[in-house]
């Protein structure tokens, strides 16, 4: 894929946002209702359920989903709610099935596929028919390697919804990669600091001394713009082969990728919910949950051509540590950030023209919101 550089933002003296998109608990409950519970959400790597009968639990705000591989090979998902008295009906995290599942309290029992097959002591309720009582289904999709769900009552269709992303990272081979390693943080400041972070290099001189001596802060260009979905490519300085600790590769190459390719490093900001970064030798990924107008949980996952993993030559650490610790720079700046917001001294300040992709990420909030701006 060749990039042409495009028209920038127009910021148009864009500053940052009030306080209170911070703050409020308001603003926060309209953001899970208005935005995570309609969007589709990334829920992580098709591999972690690969086999039939394996599920993930996944919270969004006070929604427990459950994402289970079915026996025909596909996905389903299904609130985590049984249908007879509201019971959560899986506590742990992830698990597998055998045949069915069943409700701890009163044993109400469902096939994989949704159907209530099993109501104990209902045969003498009138009228009562267990077809009518089915599990609560989410849509679900699978992307590239990776699961979304979408909570809405009528989501818009996946394809329609990631247009723009279809077909643009076949070359990386994303599909067929596998999870290396994966670190959870808890991070205290509100969600949308880190899509704002992630989405400029303007603080990477102050924040990341080690990373912009691999790639310069200023270099690149950005090729989405507009939308949900954001981002474009930093380039790597001549003798540097990767981000790593060595700045030496880690892997073999982790898809057919163009001569362009091996000197750039591509970051997308896909709305929501996930962070996207893509390498020459590995591709990571962010997921990021609010838990609270200061505190998100984020799951980071590192991921690697198979022949990298089973060739000892290679060290995929060398990648891993390099993100984690450039990973915890960016949650203290963020951190940092919340906690300064919070003060009464706090106003919206002015956005740099090299901050431009974190406005159109603020401009899509708003507009999810319904606030203009």
């Amino acid at each position: 894929m060749t990039f042409i550089k495009p028209t920038q933002i127009p910021i148009d003296g864009a500053h940052t946002l009030p306080r209170e998109y911070f703050t409020s608990p308001g603003i926060l409950a309209q953001e899970m209702e208005q935005i995570f519970l309609q969007r589709w959400i990334c829920v992580g790597r098709e591999d972690r359920i690969a086999q039939p009968g394996e599920y993930l639990v996944q919270e969004i705000g006070k929604e427990s989903v459950i994402v289970l591989h079915d026996r025909a090979g596909g996905y389903r998902a299904y609130y985590n709610v049984c249908r007879h008295r509201g019971t959560r009906l899986c506590e742990e995290h992830s698990g597998r099935f055998s045949e069915t599942i069943q409700c701890p309290y009163h044993a109400w029992t469902y096939s994989l596929d949704g159907r209530l097959i099993g109501a104990p002591s209902t045969g003498d309720i009138e009228g009562f028919d267990k077809s009518d009582w089915p599990l609560n289904p989410v849509a679900v999709a699978s992307w590239e390697g990776f699961l979304f769900i979408n909570l809405a009552e009528r989501p818009e269709p996946f394809d329609q919804a990631f247009e723009p992303l279809l077909g643009r990272f076949s070359r990386f081979n994303l599909p067929n990669l596998k999870v290396h390693r994966t670190v959870h943080y808890d991070v205290t400041c509100n969600w949308k600091l880190l899509f704002q972070n992630y989405s400029e290099c303007y603080h990477c001189g102050p924040v990341h001394p080690a990373l912009a001596k691999l790639t310069p802060p200023t270099s690149g260009e950005n090729d989405l713009i507009e939308g949900p979905f954001t981002g474009g490519f930093m380039v790597l300085n001549r003798g540097q082969e990767s981000m790593t600790m060595s700045g030496k590769s880690c892997g073999v190459s982790v898809g057919d990728l163009a001569e362009e390719d091996m000197d750039r490093v591509y970051y997308y900001a896909i709305f929501p919910n996930m962070l996207l970064s893509l390498h020459p030798d590995y591709v990571m990924f962010h997921t990021i949950w609010p838990k609270g107008t200061d505190r998100s949980l984020i799951q980071c996952s590192w991921l690697f051509h198979p022949a990298t993993l089973s060739d000892s030559a290679f060290n995929p650490d060398d990648g891993v540590e390099f993100w984690d610790m450039t990973n915890k720079q960016d949650w203290h700046i963020c951190e940092q950030s919340q906690a300064g917001i919070e003060s009464r001294a706090y106003r919206p300040g002015p956005y740099s023209g090299r901050e431009s992709l974190s406005v159109q990420f603020d401009r899509e909030v708003l507009r999810s919101l319904g606030h203009g701006r």
